[in-house]
């Protein structure tokens, strides 16, 4: 058993540790949106892709789905230079507050529907899938998609490779926590990283390519409970819609 989780571990530690393509900021966008000023989230500004011409052009779109706003330099900097920012988050006070281009939701995004079991009454602080949040807004396309969820990214992201989400959305950035299977993953340890890797690869399958890739050096060197090659628990990375339209 014990085989078969190193083999599996390893190829997934290497797939999410080598980028298939590299970006190249152009001249027309500031230096500020360089990783230095906005940590281990890095966008592809990349003039084959839409995101550059976009921000100078201030018709971008981004979501931030997360819990708590620990880190949101990212979100700020976006909003400041002119992109309209949502950021849907259940841990805000009001159910929904703005600031500037940067509207805040207290909403939590999940990968089922509402329990119709449940009164309505009870769904004061809100739990909608994407699909339906951007069926609600009347948004058919995202140009950043930012994901940090604290372990609910594996499911989040197999409901949006499954609603066919990812064709509306032109970077996807994925904060991975690796110390456990994540909310609702079953299966031993092996089964576990395969199904990681799957969903990652059914990204390639859709067109999406890995750019960024950071390990982060201050969290717990933890894989499954367990020290694997002294790996970090976290990884964000930055995947790239090669078929999102100019």
């Amino acid at each position: 058993m014990y085989c078969c989780f190193q083999e599996e571990a390893d190829r997934f530690l290497r797939y999410i540790s080598t980028p298939q393509l590299s970006c190249q900021r152009p001249a027309s966008v500031p230096p500020v949106f360089e990783a230095e000023h906005h940590g281990s989230w890095l966008l592809c500004l990349d003039r084959r892709f839409s995101l550059a011409q976009r921000i100078v052009s201030k018709h971008c779109r981004v979501y931030s789905l997360r819990l708590g706003a620990e880190d949101d330099a990212l979100e700020r900097l976006l909003a400041g230079s002119g992109c309209e920012v949502h950021c849907f988050d259940p841990s805000i006070r009001r159910a929904h507050l703005q600031e500037d281009n940067m509207w805040l939701h207290r909403l939590s995004v999940d990968w089922r529907d509402p329990n119709p079991a449940v009164p309505i009454q009870r769904l004061h602080s809100g739990s909608k899938k994407l699909a339906a949040i951007l069926r609600h807004f009347g948004h058919r396309q995202v140009d950043v998609l930012k994901v940090d969820l604290e372990s609910a990214e594996w499911k989040i992201l197999e409901n949006l490779i499954l609603e066919q989400v990812l064709d509306s959305v032109g970077l996807l950035l994925l904060e991975l926590h690796l110390q456990w299977a994540g909310f609702e993953v079953g299966g031993d340890e092996p089964s576990v990283v395969r199904y990681w890797f799957s969903l990652l690869r059914e990204l390639e399958r859709a067109h999406f390519r890995l750019y960024h890739s950071y390990s982060d050096p201050s969290k717990p060197r933890l894989f499954l409970h367990r020290n694997l090659r002294n790996t970090s628990s976290s990884f964000t990375l930055g995947w790239v819609n090669t078929r999102f339209p100019l």
